[in-house]
């Protein structure tokens, strides 16, 4: 299970996949070196994202 502590670089770790699905909320940064430090929560924070929906999306 994902939760919204985790980093992107962890989510994308654990699930390549997930990419995808960050992608589809208009996070395009996935790959940047910053990305990999910020959490699920700072980025939805960031990007002016619903993290709930977000989060359903992943735990998908």
């Amino acid at each position: 299970m994902i939760t919204k502590d985790m980093t992107i670089g962890e989510v994308i770790k654990i699930d390549p996949n997930k990419a995808e699905v960050l992608m589809s909320f208009g996070m395009g940064c996935v790959g940047c070196p910053s990305a990999q430090a910020e959490t699920i929560e700072e980025a939805a924070m960031v990007h002016g994202l619903n993290l709930d929906q977000l989060m359903e999306a992943l735990n998908k």
